[in-house]
């Protein structure tokens, strides 16, 4: 039997090399006033940004344009809304990481009502309820890890001791359009690939897991993973058509866990990034990289001792096949592979520990109490405050 599911809305995708040519029609087709997000420097750096501002100039768009140049913020978003929302904006098109597209995202919801962000951000806002309307976005992601161009949640962060990283979350934020261009990902930085690639793999690996998982989307986590395994390593490392195969392959799968991400939740890693990126300057792909071998050997151990009927630990192991080319014998073996295996890339990676942006033993408490977000809700199990800390503890 298939128990029944739902598929929240996505965007219409446009995959492959050369598809940021597209945009300027795309546009064309949704308003004559574009406004461009893009990140700080890496995209504007290249011979694509001068080619898309002239893309949309000859599609007869006006533009306006801003750039982000950290995780943003509710003050950032409420400041693009002020500048921008009597500029007769039609369209928003984002093109960067994460960070570009979750701030167009929230812009975007907010040009035609004007509201402050914190009116509608989850569990630190003011509970007002979003009715929208939210204007049409086009999703142009740089990157190869949040899967954002998929979602409906807009992540903003304050930083600080009475910090948070909450969602603005509404299926009318979801991009209208997502255009995926593995050429894009080209001038990431090592470091970059590494913490966004690890992020995708995260995604994929809890949204297998997760409780919410369904037929359909273990489908996608297990072609994204396919894709990763085969894909992460020569985008790293590689060199020329390996390296543009790589690329290609990254830029699907971590398409897929933003899918996955919107349908099913996360789990216990992504429930610890929200306090910890709150808390400290820790990157968002450095959080899932750094923890997601401890966490995952905390969620087998603990579903041993308290749920060992759960899906989950077969899954564990059919990832642990895929991701190692081998069949094991037993579970409990497979298990230990994979444990093995996640570690070793978090050594490989040279992924920093915690303590390196200034979390100590004295943070364990406070950090393992704000974790109950709605990651942690749909994680395999629900686990106890001393398996979090013995978590955290592992990556001090």
């Amino acid at each position: 039997m298939i128990a029944p599911f739902e598929i929240a809305r996505l965007p219409r995708i446009l995959f492959g090399a050369g598809s940021l040519a597209r945009v300027p029609a795309e546009a064309a087709a949704l308003g004559r006033h574009a406004l461009v997000v893009t990140g700080a420097r890496s995209f504007r750096e290249t011979s694509h940004w001068a080619d898309l501002l002239k893309g949309l100039a000859d599609a007869g768009l006006a533009i306006a344009e801003m750039s982000v140049t950290d995780e943003p913020s509710p003050d950032m978003v409420d400041e693009a809304v002020a500048e921008f929302r009597h500029l007769g904006v039609e369209v928003v098109i984002a093109v960067g990481g994460g960070s570009a597209l979750d701030a167009a995202k929230a812009i975007t919801g907010l040009l035609v009502t004007g509201n402050s962000v914190m009116d509608h951000l989850e569990g630190v806002g003011r509970g007002v309820p979003y009715v929208g309307p939210a204007l049409p976005f086009i999703a142009v992601p740089t990157t190869a890890g949040t899967g954002s161009e998929a979602t409906k949640n807009a992540v903003l962060s304050r930083r600080g001791p009475e910090g948070f990283k909450k969602s603005f979350r509404d299926e009318q934020l979801v991009a209208r359009v997502a255009v995926i261009d593995p050429d894009l990902l080209a001038s990431c930085p090592r470091p970059v690939i590494a913490a966004n690639g690890m992020d995708a793999f995260t995604q994929l690996l809890e949204s297998v897991v997760s409780t919410r998982a369904n037929p359909m989307t273990d489908a996608l986590g297990w072609s994204g993973l396919e894709a990763f395994r085969d894909g992460f390593w020569d985008m790293l490392d590689g060199s020329g058509e390996a390296a543009a195969a790589g690329r290609a392959k990254m830029a699907y799968a971590a398409l897929l866990s933003g899918i996955n991400l919107a349908q099913t939740g996360l789990g216990s890693v992504h429930g610890l990034a929200s306090p910890l990126g709150a808390l400290f300057p820790i990157p968002h792909g450095v959080v899932c990289g750094t923890l997601v071998g401890a966490a995952t050997a905390v969620n087998i151990q603990a579903l041993r001792a308290r749920l060992p009927e759960s899906p989950a630990l077969g899954k564990y192991a059919r990832a642990a096949a895929l991701l190692t080319h081998r069949s094991y014998d037993r579970e409990a073996e497979a298990h230990d592979a994979l444990i093995t295996l996640l570690n070793d890339w978090t050594n490989k990676l040279e992924l920093p520990r915690l303590s390196r942006y200034g979390m100590s033993e004295l943070h364990l408490a406070q950090v393992a109490e704000a974790s109950g977000g709605n990651s942690m809700k749909t994680n395999p199990l629900v686990l106890e405050p001393d398996e979090i800390t013995a978590l955290l503890r592992q990556r001090l």
